[in-house]
């Protein structure tokens, strides 16, 4: 009958999922438009009450553990989603995307980043059951990319050199420029790429890496797949919203990423002290409270600190 149960609680979960999507491409974006701040901002605060309200439910049903890990990887999930915007903005610049197009590239790649975080938990569920010692390859990795991205704070990728660029615009035939909305195009009988169909291909990799980031920071809280698998799809649901609500200031947030980076090695840390002695040598609502401040006082500290930078 458990079995049953948890069945039943990931159909209706992905069910729930699905007309989210569906009403937000279908019935409030259902034109491409500029969404402004205004709009952006309401409905990043609309999934964030979602977030919260499905977080009591946890508490609620499935007990105040994994109502902590829950609200922990959602919170690690979020914050590192504002690094991936750094990335969107970076690549929709370069490929200077009309911003009523933007909204309908972030869609549809979140919609694969959806997916790819559902196969890539999936594994790492079974293997970590199957192989307990890989705990402490994840630990190790967690604290590795924490200090790595201490050290590379201040670089920004060159989209200009990418390979995967290099690549498509060698082996594909790619258009001169956007065709509308649209991603494929067909010229004189031939099937073409668009630069817009590019953007949404480097989106999709920019989240499978930073996935790969993410996703051992959340098996570090718990190894329950149903809460590492709602935690990232909440707060993925919002990174649309959260784009365009912060687009314009999103230069203002660059100590983030240190608050960021020494949240990685924490989890990382708690994940190698958790395994060697098995046991909750850090308890999930510890590990909670260290997340949240370590991500309030950097945002904290970049707000004070740009308080004078020019609007970008």
């Amino acid at each position: 009958m458990e079995g049953l149960q948890t069945i039943w609680l990931w159909v209706g979960f992905n069910l729930f999922v699905l007309v989210l999507l569906a009403l937000d491409l279908g019935l409030l974006h259902r034109n491409d438009r500029v969404i402004s701040v205004r709009e952006a901002l309401w409905l990043s605060l609309g999934y964030v009450v979602l977030a919260l309200v499905f977080a009591a439910g946890v508490f609620a049903f499935m007990g105040q553990e994994s109502g902590y890990a829950f609200l922990t990887g959602y919170f690690i999930e979020k914050s590192l989603s504002v690094d991936n915007i750094f990335v969107f903005v970076l690549i929709f610049m370069h490929f200077s995307v009309p911003p009523k197009y933007q909204y309908r590239v972030l869609f549809w790649g979140i919609l694969g980043a959806l997916v790819m975080r559902a196969a890539l938990i999936s594994v790492g569920a079974v293997v970590i059951e199957s192989f307990h010692w890989v705990i402490y390859i994840f630990g190790a990795f967690l604290v590795f990319t924490g200090f790595k991205m201490l050290v590379t704070v201040g670089q920004e990728p060159d989209i200009s050199k990418n390979r995967i660029v290099t690549f498509m615009r060698r082996h594909f035939r790619v258009t001169e420029g956007f065709v509308g909305n649209q991603f494929f195009v067909r010229q004189n009988g031939l099937l073409y790429l668009t630069p817009l169909f590019i953007v949404l291909v480097l989106v999709e990799l920019t989240d499978l890496i930073f996935a790969l980031d993410s996703i051992p920071a959340i098996f570090a809280i718990t190894t329950d797949p149903f809460i590492v698998y709602t935690s990232n799809v909440f707060a993925i649901l919002g990174l649309r919203a959260l784009y365009f609500a912060l687009v314009g200031v999103i230069h203002r947030f660059h100590y983030l990423k240190y608050g960021l980076s020494l949240v990685l090695v924490f989890v990382g840390c708690k994940m190698l002290l958790n395994a060697y002695f098995d046991a909750k040598v850090i308890p999930t609502h510890w590990a909670l409270l260290v997340t949240a401040i370590l991500i309030a006082g950097s945002m904290l500290i970049s707000l004070v600190r740009t308080r004078n930078a020019p609007h970008q």
